[in-house]
């Protein structure tokens, strides 16, 4: 099995283990990762960037008990521009 990265393994706790522990789906696994990340890896602007694209990702998709399930929480928080860094083909990587 290969070795978590460094940027990954800072603190008591592999990012991965928490987002299972925690049971989170898809889009907040990956927010928390980059969260985890900003900074340690590459750019920490980049990586905040992924964070909240997941998150609005999730937003767009997660229906508010609160206000009824017919409506839908708004996605588009945020315009940060997303042009300049959904591009890079490694964007995705680990």
């Amino acid at each position: 099995m290969a070795e978590s990265p460094a940027y990954y393994t800072r603190g008591s706790i592999e990012c991965w283990d928490f987002i299972r522990d925690q049971q989170l789906n898809y889009h907040l696994g990956n927010a928390v990762k980059y969260i985890c990340r900003a900074g340690h890896k590459d750019s920490a602007v980049s990586d905040l960037k992924k964070a909240i694209h997941y998150l609005e990702n999730e937003l767009e998709n997660t229906q508010d008990d609160s206000i009824g399930s017919s409506q839908r929480v708004p996605g588009r928080l945020l315009d940060i521009g997303f042009d300049e860094w959904t591009a890079d083909p490694e964007m995705f990587d680990r």
